[in-house]
């Protein structure tokens, strides 16, 4: 496929003076604006069609408004809208019991991103012990949000920049270094928060044993035991949880993108002994578990399950690798191809930015992080033809960059 490199046109530059004038600027865009999407493709405002393997920065796990869940969203809205927590409703507690059914049971507490799933683990640790056990060990590598508790926990100094003193009681281990997460420990210690596959990390599991190390540190020291599954939760790796990859089970999971389908939704799930740590008045989300959100996310969990959705990541991942190892033998700048289900990492010997650039002029929408890594978090309903189109766009545009290199 040749290069496509068109001027932004009239009505996306319309949108972007707009945004100029009056929206923060506190993301890089790309001089494109989406208008609509179907699946794994979305148009922009002058009606140029791309190939989307990162929609939604991994919130769209099932494609651009899949049927199923824009149907119980619309019947939802036109129903009941909203509702604080002070009241009960039918959707939310549904929504609770089907994620326990495919987790570990137990109880969920829900908001609205990653970000506030994770300050909610940082609260239930802190809660368990009244504050006497308030230090968490994470991993350098880990991403866990933007609020100031989760940002600290993030042990990557780039996100700390300017934003200091970070909060008290987050200490930084080497990513799969027990004998560092051990030499960490002391009595104020209350938990340990990691991701069981590292994703702004690179798109990096954990390595063998690791994670069965931490749950035996955790049991032996009285810890808890925290994975974050915003990235790799809900069905994304061909089970329902990242943790089911590993046989170890944690006390806390957080989740949110991918959980509601592109619907904004966040979650805590852990056992009904520690949810009573989490007591009325202590944490609450004016937004949690909304009858929209639950509502996709009650319908993404049966379209998962209807359309065998696990058993179709498992196929794909398979041709992604395939695809993707065999660009590695021909190409010498691929360092390294990491696939878990619709979480794939390619990392580069050059400039990631360079390549997503080289694939945006393809109509190709990919991620680079770490500076060298092409992510991809594809829709789970994506077919083997997109597959195979996008890792033909994907080799074109690493072999002309790699080419200028």
């Amino acid at each position: 496929m040749a290069t496509i490199d068109s001027p932004t046109g009239a009505k996306t530059q319309a949108v972007i003076d707009t945004f100029t004038r009056y929206v923060v600027p506190n993301y890089r865009r790309f001089p494109v604006c989406l208008v609509r999407g179907v699946g794994s493709k979305v148009w922009d405002a002058e009606g140029t069609e791309y190939l989307d393997l990162f929609p939604g920065w991994g919130c769209n796990l099932l494609g651009h408004c899949p049927e199923p869940v824009v149907r119980a969203v619309q019947e939802q809205v036109a129903t009941l809208i909203h509702v604080p927590n002070t009241w009960y409703t039918e959707p939310q507690g549904e929504w609770a019991r089907l994620l326990a059914e495919r987790s570990f049971g137990g109880q969920a507490f829900f908001c609205n991103s990653g970000t506030e799933a994770n300050e909610a683990a940082i609260k239930l640790v802190r809660l368990r012990s009244d504050g006497k056990k308030y230090k968490l060990v994470t991993f350098k590598g880990g991403f866990h949000g933007r609020t100031m508790g989760s940002v600290t926990a993030t042990a990557q100094p780039k996100y700390h920049e300017g934003l200091g003193p970070m909060l008290a009681g987050f200490q930084y281990a080497p990513h799969g270094d027990l004998d560092a997460v051990e030499r960490l420990i002391d009595d104020q210690t209350g938990g340990i928060l990691v991701e069981p596959i590292l994703g702004e990390g690179g798109v990096v599991p954990a390595p063998a044993g690791f994670l069965e190390g931490l749950r035996r540190i955790c049991d032996e020291r009285d810890l808890l035991l925290v994975f974050d599954e915003v990235q790799c939760g809900c069905g994304r790796t061909g089970k329902w949880f990242g943790y089911q990859h590993f046989g170890v089970t944690p006390d806390v999971i957080t989740l949110a993108k991918s959980l509601c389908a592109g619907v904004a939704g966040g979650a805590m799930l852990t056992t009904v002994e520690l949810a009573k740590h989490l007591r009325p008045g202590m944490h609450a989300a004016t937004f949690g578990g909304n009858p929209l959100a639950a509502a996709a996310g009650i319908a993404a969990i049966r379209m998962i399950e209807d359309e065998g959705l696990l058993d179709h990541v498992e196929r794909i991942a398979g041709v992604f690798r395939e695809r993707l190892v065999e660009l590695q033998g021909r190409c010498e700048t691929i360092r390294d191809v990491r696939v878990m289900g619709m979480m794939i990492g390619v990392e580069l010997a050059i400039d990631g930015a360079a390549v997503v650039q080289a694939c945006l002029d393809r109509r190709l929408l990919v991620n680079a992080t770490q500076g060298r890594v092409i992510r991809l978090l594809p829709a789970m309903t994506l077919s083997e033809s997109e597959v195979h189109d996008g890792c033909d766009r994907l080799a074109e545009a690493i072999v002309e960059v790699a080419a200028k290199s």
